[in-house]
């Protein structure tokens, strides 16, 4: 792969420029496999509609088209859900879950890594994250009879938002 620089000019992070070193889509870490891609989550609706509203060009325009998108304010009823399963972004700082690189969380890292963008240090404690995330899987499927999407909705769109395909267990 030939390698590439991205330049960001948003309003949180003003001017932001990192290098692609990956295939888009491939050459994960061992173990990571995240059941949905950026473009699936973002048409099956997730953080309220509210999340990459205003870093649209940085990422492939395929990206948004379908997408559940609100340029206001988040709207929980764009969710696949239709529940709100996330924390204000204040609160993720709170916790020392932002990395500087990274000022939206989570998902602005899950979109740059499969962009293919790689940072060692910051990939495993995201991916360690990811990780843990998956007893919620276990959860959903002890109390849960399969199929029924009616189902601890809220614990399946947080699910959804870390690239698990609740929707499937």
């Amino acid at each position: 792969m030939r390698r590439r620089t991205v330049t960001v000019n948003d309003r949180m992070q003003k001017r932001y420029s990192y290098e692609l070193s990956a295939r888009l889509g491939r050459d994960f870490a061992p173990g990571f496999e995240p059941e949905l891609t950026p473009k699936q989550m973002l048409r099956l609706g997730v953080f309220g509609g509210k999340y990459m509203t205003d870093t649209r060009k940085e990422f492939p325009a395929s990206w948004f088209a379908g997408a559940k998108l609100s340029p206001d304010r988040r709207d929980a009823s764009l969710n696949f859900f239709g529940v709100d399963a996330s924390q204000p972004l204040s609160e993720w700082r709170k916790k020392g879950w932002i990395h500087r690189d990274d000022p939206r969380g989570w998902f602005q890292w899950y979109c740059r890594y499969y962009m293919g963008r790689r940072l060692p240090e910051e990939d495993e404690r995201q991916i360690k994250r990811w990780r843990a995330i998956r007893r919620h899987v276990a959860q959903v499927k002890h109390h849960c009879e399969p199929g029924n999407l009616t189902c601890r909705p809220r614990q399946r769109q947080a699910l959804l938002q870390w690239a698990y395909d609740s929707r499937k267990i």
